[in-house]
């Protein structure tokens, strides 16, 4: 999963990419609103953490220009604690959850991950695709109540396509919200990942559309 973090305070920026690195999250950072604007239009992310209090342009002119631009992605604006009026803006201009500054992690990564679970149509933190439980606070997948094996990178295929399960994912998507940004794979390595996950947690799982990508269904 892609996250965007948008944070002109450098050491809370850095302290959230690293959690959300841990977690497994392809993780980016932008330190002004300009910059988060610019990356929010045009590029692909599966969510945006947006502090309202920003450099250059403000959050709540950022929420609102890609909201205007017709971007969906889920939005989780952060504010200071007594900026209630700031919150009551941001959710009418479109954010889809709120946290105030400062703000335990523990609590950042809960309600980031149920943006996300919502956006794929799951309610709860344990993604079940058939006989499949994928829990996504653990970091663990497990198939007729056995844990099954997987290294981080196939734990982090398997929750992206189970998040967007039914929607057909390309190798370009694979590698922009999957990899890390210092990896840059190429279509082998992604097919070679995509056979040893197959292999894992069952071929019928993960299906081919040959030209287009991989989808998971249930």
């Amino acid at each position: 999963m892609r996250i965007l973090v948008v944070e002109d305070e450098r050491a809370i920026a850095v302290d959230v990419a690293e959690v959300l690195r841990g977690l497994g999250y392809v993780v980016e950072i932008a330190a002004d609103g300009e910059d988060a604007w610019f990356r929010g239009s045009t590029e692909d992310y599966d969510a945006i953490i947006l502090d309202l209090s920003l450099p250059k342009l403000d959050g709540l002119s950022v929420l609102q220009r890609l909201r205007a631009e017709g971007m969906q992605t889920p939005i989780l604006v952060l504010t200071a604690r007594s900026a209630w009026l700031q919150r009551v803006e941001g959710i009418d201009a479109g954010a889809d959850d709120y946290l105030t500054k400062p703000f335990h992690m523990e609590e950042l990564v809960a309600r980031l991950g149920a943006l996300l679970r919502r956006a794929g149509g799951h309610a709860k933190p344990v993604l079940e695709i058939g006989d499949l439980h994928i829990d996504t606070r653990r970091l663990r997948a497990l198939r007729d109540g056995r844990a099954i094996d997987l290294t981080p990178l196939e734990f982090r295929l398997l929750r992206y396509l189970a998040l967007n399960k039914g929607r057909v994912i390309s190798q370009f998507e694979i590698s922009e919200h999957v990899y890390q940004q210092d990896k840059e794979p190429d279509s082998n390595a992604i097919e070679a990942l995509v056979a040893r996950l197959r292999r894992k947690v069952g071929g019928e799982v993960i299906a081919t559309r040959r030209g287009h990508g991989y989808v998971m269904e249930a």
